[in-house]
């Protein structure tokens, strides 16, 4: 007898199928899970028995899944972050502290202030499990917008247009383009035209958004390019004369000082983007939220978070 499909969507199932995913086969699952492979493999059947569908193709030594397993990955994974959420949702209404706060932080933020008011944090809600998470342009809003965040902090986008967000302004950051000393562009010619710097890698951060349409700035068409997954590495490559490219100013400046890197006057407006945080409207805040948002109500904090970037020893 076949199970409901309802009963095939539980949580340790979903787990099961992304285990199989991850590692390529039932086997390398078990092991994962401290399973027998025929179990997996059982409960695999069992899922796609209620679902009438596929999730594996199993025509190949490798265990890969089919567009209907894939699907089922992604929705899945919501499901479970739904699940979470609740839990989540129902421990906050019993003792007014989140059992767990998730912030997604762009990586242009400072994370020394990060860690600075995490330990603040961990001070007066010892209880809360604080998981902060990297997050670059559009991705840091939608964190919050999907739900698998409770705030964001450096949201680049007008998050007051996004239904169901609240969100307070950071500040303005600005960006200039620098290049390592070694660089061509280090010696060219200023104001440095886009013909000039087209003929020269750039070094951009890749948008973490997942749902959406990814983010650019910056990049002129044909021109080369190395992405890297966080400002922090944009600036580790430009350090090393891999390209140029515009970086926060703060993040910039104690490198600048010591010689290690070079501003250059380039033909294009100034780049003064303004940030903000963001978090859910609709119901009271936990809390844990409270408290980073009281934080980040004072002037000091937001310009700790944009500006307070000491240079690695």
């Amino acid at each position: 007898m076949t199970m409901a499909a309802r009963e095939a969507l539980t949580p340790d199932v979903l787990a099961l199928v992304e285990a199989v995913a991850r590692n390529g086969s039932f086997a390398g699952a078990a092991r994962e899970l401290g399973l027998v492979p025929s179990a997996v493999t059982y409960r695999v059947r069992q899922a796609e028995d209620a679902l009438d569908v596929l999730l594996f193709d199993r025509s190949t030594r490798q265990a890969h899944l089919t567009e209907a397993g894939a699907e089922l990955l992604r929705e899945g994974q919501r499901l479970l972050q739904e699940i979470d959420a609740v839990a989540n949702r129902v421990r906050r209404v019993a003792n007014g502290w989140e059992s767990q706060l998730t912030i997604a932080v762009d990586t242009v933020v400072s994370t020394t202030t990060m860690m600075e008011l995490a330990c603040d944090f961990t001070e007066v809600a010892p209880s809360t499990r604080l998981r902060l998470r990297d997050e670059v342009l559009t991705g840091t809003l939608e964190a919050v917008a999907t739900g698998e965040a409770d705030l964001a902090i450096g949201v680049a986008l007008d998050a007051t247009s996004s239904q169901g967000i609240q969100a307070a302004p950071l500040g303005v950051l600005p960006f200039i383009f620098v290049v390592a000393p070694s660089h061509p562009l280090a010696t060219a010619q200023e104001p440095i035209g886009d013909a000039v710097l087209q003929k020269h890698r750039a070094i951009a951060v890749a948008d973490s958004v997942r749902r959406g349409l990814a983010m650019t700035t910056g990049l002129l068409p044909g021109q080369d390019v190395l992405t890297v997954a966080s400002m922090q590495a944009k600036l580790d490559a430009q350090l090393r004369g891999l390209g140029g490219g515009w970086v926060p100013e703060p993040m910039a400046r104690a490198y600048i000082a010591a010689g290690r890197l070079v501003v250059r006057q380039v033909q294009r407006p100034p780049r003064m983007p303004r940030f903000h945080y963001a978090w859910r409207a609709g119901t009271p805040p936990g809390r844990g939220l409270s408290w980073w948002l009281a934080r980040l109500e004072g002037p000091a904090t937001r310009q700790a978070l944009l500006e307070a970037h000491p240079m690695p020893q």
